[in-house]
Order: structure tokens, then sequence, then C-alpha cells
């Protein structure tokens, strides 16, 4: 039981703000927030923003000072972190920060990639997503980093989406090939982050692709929420094909879970077998079921 706080990174209303969070319960959370004088106002759904000027007091009172990623992944770990998608505030920061670990000084083609994943016809496959594919990748690798190409693969899988199989992926891949060789990444990181975002087509990577198989299982990741979290990813994957008829959609969708389904393994490390790999099978059945197939 524990109150952690990261460094004061996120910039608003002239200062920079904190996240203090729990890794156990809102209650506990409220109490320490109380006992510092924190307003309740501050509180935003699963953390308290607090500005920087509070850091030192706080780490005084208790709170356990770590770096942000950390910090997320405690959040993630304790259950209580809300869903990106029910987030009230921009996913613009926390995407940011991360482009910048990787991609410093390149900001215009983090403001390409993040209108390409902010497109208005994206429910599933937009910001939130993407956002989870990082995340999914930090508790995969912990306590050591993503490699570089993976992160920026992720950043490509899907920055192009049509809702066209197989041709999303090859446009993202040339996407990626164009873009990051115009951004000076050697050549030889270019083609293998072209490389694994075409293997997200069919998440199948060869024996021994360490590297495409993270990625693959972290893409895969949102197969292994909770049932209100899948339901939820269930209904956006609908809206995102809001083009095709109900009928049609349904055969289609069955399709693809019983594929899921037949893929062995369906997730390729133990860490993501651990994660994940019950809750997906157990989803996937009860979408079929659900759906009377």
């Amino acid at each position: 039981m524990a109150v952690y706080l990261d460094p004061p990174l996120w910039p608003a209303h002239g200062t920079h703000f904190s996240h203090l969070i729990s890794d156990t319960s809102l209650a506990e959370l409220h109490a320490f927030a109380a006992a510092a004088e924190i307003p309740e106002r501050a509180f935003d759904g699963d953390h308290y923003d607090v500005p920087e000027h509070r850091y030192d007091s706080l780490v005084a009172a208790g709170a356990i000072p770590v770096e942000a990623r950390v910090l997320v992944r405690k959040l993630i770990a304790s259950g209580l972190r809300i869903p990106a998608r029910e987030r009230n505030k921009s996913l613009k920061t926390p995407l940011l920060n991360r482009w910048n670990a990787v991609m410093a000084g390149h900001d215009a083609l983090f403001l390409d990639l993040l209108d390409r994943w902010s497109e208005s016809h994206r429910r599933y496959h937009g910001c939130t997503h993407l956002l989870a594919v990082l995340e999914a990748l930090d508790l995969l690798t912990e306590p050591a980093e993503p490699p570089r190409t993976v992160v920026l693969a992720a950043w490509f899988h899907d920055a192009v989406y049509r809702g066209s199989a197989g041709m999303d992926e090859e446009e993202s891949a040339r996407l990626a090939e164009l873009r990051l060789t115009d951004a000076g990444l050697p050549a030889g990181d270019v083609a293998e982050v072209a490389r694994l975002v075409r293997l997200t087509s069919d998440h199948q990577p060869e024996a021994g692709d360490d590297d495409g198989a993270l990625l693959c299982d972290a893409d895969l990741s949102v197969l292994g929420g909770e049932p209100e979290p899948y339901a939820r990813y269930v209904a956006a994957v609908r809206e995102d094909y809001a083009h095709i008829g109900d009928a049609d959609f349904a055969a289609g969708r069955a399709a693809v879970v019983r594929g899921l389904l037949e893929l062995e393994p369906l997730f390729h490390s133990r860490r993501a077998r651990e994660l994940w790999l019950d809750a997906a099978r157990r989803n996937l059945r009860g979408e079929l079921e659900s759906a009377g197939q």
C-alpha cells in the first residue's frame, strides 16, 4: 500500500504538474490528498494533478517519487486506471512525451501521426489504441525499455486506417519507410520498423522473432481485458465498420474471432500469456456465444 508521485513534467496554466496515485485504492488516495490539503477539483478519475510547487512537500508527507513510466505501470497493475477512452483530457500530452522519448526534435512527424490517429472515422483504431499498445509494450518489457524500432512500429502500425485488412498495414509500412527515411533514421532501422508493421496484418511472427512477437502481443493485448473494457472494444470495432451492414459485419467479425481462437500461439511471450491469454480466450468465446455463432 503506497502513494506515488511522478515528476512535474506536464505543462498547464503557466506551471508544470505531477500525478499522484495509489497502488491500492482510491480511498487511500483521497485520504492522503485530504491530509495534504489537495483540493477535490484536482482529482481526475484515477489520479490527482498537483502543481510543481507542491512536489517536495508531498514527498515529505510520504508520497514515493517515481519516474512517469513507473507510475503508469503501477496504476495499470493496481486495476484503478481509467481507460484512455474514458478520460476527459486530451491524449496529446502523454503521447508527445512518449514520442520525444524515441524521436525528439521531429515535431512535424509527431503532429502528422497524431492527426492520422485522430481521424474522425476511427473509433477503436484511434489514439486510445495507440496509447494502449505503447503501455502494453512497457508492461511486457519492464524493467527494461522496449526496443526503439518496436516502439516506432507501434506508432506507425495503424497510421493508415481505412478498414481494409492487409492493405492498411501495407500502406502504413510504406508510410513508415518514407517518413522515417526523411527523418534520417538509419536504413536498417527503417526496414525493421516497416517489417514489424507488416506483421500486424496477421500477428504471426516466425519463431525466434522476439521483436515481432513483442509488437503482435501488445497489439492484441485488448483481447485480454476485463469483460467491460472488452465489450467497449467490440462496440468500437463495430463503429469502425459502420459502413458495413449488420449481417455482413456479424459474419466477418465471427470469422475474425474464430481465426484469433485458432491462432497457436495467440500470445507469443510468456509474460503476455500470463497477463492476457486466459481472459482473451474467455472473451473471444463469449463474444461468439453472445452472437449466436
